[in-house]
């Protein structure tokens, strides 16, 4: 009898910690009713050029047939989700634009920029972090004020300029995070100057002077001090957020269903 009680190759000793997190993942697949398959883009945040293919998931799943519904591994949504809804059971972190949208509140300012300061970042949190501006402004269009939709996507290009006439100044916390010579694209200049010009310039820029670049772990919130401000100032589709017919509709189903095949 061998002595050698090294692992197998393939055993968990020897995989890397992506390797154990993508074996586990597909074996949590392997063990679903339904094939769950990923998306180009979520590969190519993998640092991965490749796709999910139908025939291929079919024939390493004998007997099973791809997801075309609500994930189970994701918390259920009602039949008609609300903004609100999305918040508790969708975005992966709420803590940051309840500071904010908090800090609005206190300071008085007006549901428009209240609303704005809650929504800022719903793009981070839902969706993707590069242009999150512009991906949230997009989400939310059709269902807000066009200040506040404005507002929310200018705050990705202001918030890397400094404005003294308001107190605020470039993040502390930027200098951290992307270096000391950091200098923004040459597209986010641009949309500053744009924006430093537009009559709403005062509502975006606000959103990055309640901004928490701090991130108070220990602060107090709650959803529940802005159901009222949502209720008056975001336009609820009857049918549900996602499956109305808005131009931006197809963001939010693909929040709610984010791994169904096609």
């Amino acid at each position: 009898m061998s002595d050698d009680i090294s692992p197998p190759p393939h055993s968990s000793a020897r995989m890397t910690l992506s390797e154990r997190a993508d074996a586990l993942e597909e074996e949590m697949m392997h063990n679903l009713e339904r094939i769950v398959s990923k998306s180009t883009f979520a590969h190519l945040t993998d640092g991965k050029v490749e796709m999910d293919g139908g025939f291929e998931l079919l024939e390493a799943n004998p007997g099973k047939y791809l997801l075309m519904g609500a994930d189970p591994r994701l918390p259920p949504m009602p039949e008609k989700p609300t903004l609100v809804d999305y918040f508790r059971c969708r975005f992966a972190s709420t803590s940051h634009l309840l500071q904010s949208a908090t800090h609005a509140l206190k300071a008085g300012h007006s549901e428009k920029v209240v609303l704005a300061c809650l929504l800022h970042d719903i793009g981070i949190v839902s969706f993707i972090r590069c242009d999150h501006g512009y991906w949230g402004a997009q989400m939310i269009e059709p269902y807000v004020d066009e200040e506040v939709a404005w507002a929310i996507k200018m705050h990705q290009a202001l918030r890397f300029f400094p404005d003294p006439s308001v107190g605020y100044e470039y993040p502390e916390m930027y200098r951290k995070l992307f270096g000391p010579d950091y200098t923004p694209e040459p597209y986010i200049v641009a949309e500053y100057k744009r924006a430093r010009k537009h009559k709403w310039y005062m509502t975006s820029r606000l959103i990055t002077l309640n901004d928490i670049y701090s991130f108070d772990p220990d602060a107090k919130v709650s959803l529940d001090d802005f159901v009222d401000i949502i209720g008056r100032n975001f336009k609820q589709p009857k049918e549900g957020l996602g499956l109305d017919n808005s131009p931006s509709a197809h963001m939010w189903r693909t929040i709610l269903w984010p791994t169904r095949f096609l």
